[in-house]
């Protein structure tokens, strides 16, 4: 063979490589799309649920929607009788320090993180913002950027880094709550703030609570500073509120967010329009409230497999036993627990109704009642006894959640061009709520990642 011979042989076989190179590169890319056939669409806009409707995606987002929708070389799921909505989104949870029966700042580990965001996912909320408990080790080792960029398993981690408390105060220090700045004088804010800066956070947390007479509550001068000195670096401020007057005196000092209820009174109209009129957000984590008192009443739902497999181990033995349940009934705390409760339906409404922005969040995480991810579906039907239809509340905990967050170009509804977040539903959530619970899949940006967390 000459030189010539073996030069053409040479090129032949490069050249044949290449091509099934790119053919194998072609029927990879194609292999990622998928069309869902026939569903009942829920988009998350708040529209009625579209029905036999089909849904492409194309890699990590919705190519099309439409009708008879149909390409070369893409794999179809025949859903049929199956709801399609996006993913929930919860904008105040905690993680990671959460263990068994307790909340200790060393179980704040990788571990333990990363098995509570994948609860999360398994529960089809897949991205999550923790208010203000987080510690040094997602930003050292990068976690959380590294979960933002998709490059982490389960819920996408957005964090407030660490919040603004009071010296020995609210929040609990015992509750792994010790990275949590504590100014005592105006003076050490805005220093405090540049060290938070560093960490990247997506909110500022305060704690504006005295937890039912136990702390000082925090000075409404310090509050002040914190909510200007965040604002002149361009971070948005959430609060800890449970008492109208002082829900009255952050909206009137610029909070951006109020991060719980107001339980004590049911809110004026007054105060609704300032609310309204700022552009101030509302998360009413009723589930938190309910979570207070209901273990005595044995609800509906505490032998729920779905319940059951969201709490930590020893939780629902804690929970189940006499004695845990007489000692609620017989605190003293009890019935002012209830009437919270039925306060915070109340304003939830009135503010819904007034067109303030309500975003799911839950506050699951920080304590061992409030189960991570089964607490977002029980908050979206007690946001329907409040009064919201199901398309509503499915709203709040997509759209809405994106929105507050500022991710909303990417996530939260279902639309052309958007990330392929999906809660693949057995039954249909806009005529019975709990159906969300009905978990038959979970796709992350398009690929799926859980049978949920029953499987």
């Amino acid at each position: 063979m000459n030189m010539k011979q073996i030069f053409h042989l040479s090129f032949f076989a490069i050249a044949s490589a290449l091509i099934v190179s790119c053919n194998n590169g072609k029927k990879q890319t194609a292999s990622d799309a998928v069309i869902l056939k026939n569903v009942t669409l829920i988009d998350g806009n708040g529209g009625q649920p579209q029905e036999h409707t089909d849904i492409l995606i194309q890699g990590d987002r919705i190519a099309a929607i439409g009708q008879n929708l149909n390409a070369d070389d893409v794999k179809i799921l025949d859903l049929e009788g199956k709801t399609v909505m996006p993913a929930l989104i919860s904008d105040h949870v905690h993680i990671g320090s959460l263990k068994g029966t307790a909340n200790k700042g060393e179980f704040y580990t990788e571990e333990n993180i990363k098995a509570q965001l994948q609860k999360y996912q398994d529960y089809g909320v897949l991205n999550i913002m923790v208010m203000g408990s987080d510690r040094p080790l997602i930003f050292e080792k990068g976690i959380r950027d590294a979960s933002l960029a998709g490059n982490y398993p389960g819920a996408r981690l957005h964090s407030a880094a660490y919040g603004f408390g009071v010296p020995n105060g609210a929040p609990p220090i015992e509750f792994a709550m010790d990275y949590v700045y504590r100014p005592n004088k105006t003076e050490l804010i805005a220093a405090q703030m540049d060290s938070l800066v560093k960490q990247k956070p997506e909110f500022v947390k305060i704690w504006v609570d005295d937890f039912g007479g136990k702390y000082t509550k925090m000075d409404p001068a310090i509050y002040k500073e914190i909510i200007q000195e965040a604002h002149k670096r361009g971070l948005r401020v959430a609060a800890h509120a449970y008492y109208l007057s002082d829900a009255r005196q952050l909206v009137n000092d610029g909070v951006d967010v109020i991060g719980h209820s107001i339980r004590d009174s049911v809110i004026d109209n007054a105060l609704i329009q300032q609310i309204k009129s700022r552009g101030i957000a509302y998360i009413p984590t009723l589930s938190l409230d309910e979570f207070a008192y209901i273990y005595a009443r044995k609800p509906e739902w505490i032998n729920d497999p779905f319940f059951k497999a969201s709490l930590e181990p020893g939780v629902y033995q804690m929970i189940t036993s006499e004695k845990y349940q007489n000692d609620l009934k017989s605190s003293p705390v009890y019935a002012k627990n209830v009437q919270a409760f039925d306060t915070a339906l109340k304003n939830l409404k009135k503010l819904y109704d007034a067109d303030v922005l309500i975003a799911l969040g839950t506050d699951s995480g920080a304590m061992p009642l409030r189960a991570q991810g089964f607490s977002e579906h029980l908050e979206l039907e007690l946001m329907v006894q409040a009064g919201l239809t199901p398309l509503q509340s499915i709203t709040v905990g997509t759209k809405n959640a994106a929105k507050l967050l500022k991710i909303d170009k990417r996530y939260g509804t279902i639309e052309k061009g958007k990330i392929a977040d999906l809660l693949i539903l057995k039954g249909d959530p806009a005529k019975d709520i709990k159906q969300t619970r009905s978990i038959y899949a979970v796709y992350k940006a398009g690929k799926e990642v859980s049978k949920g967390p029953l499987k």
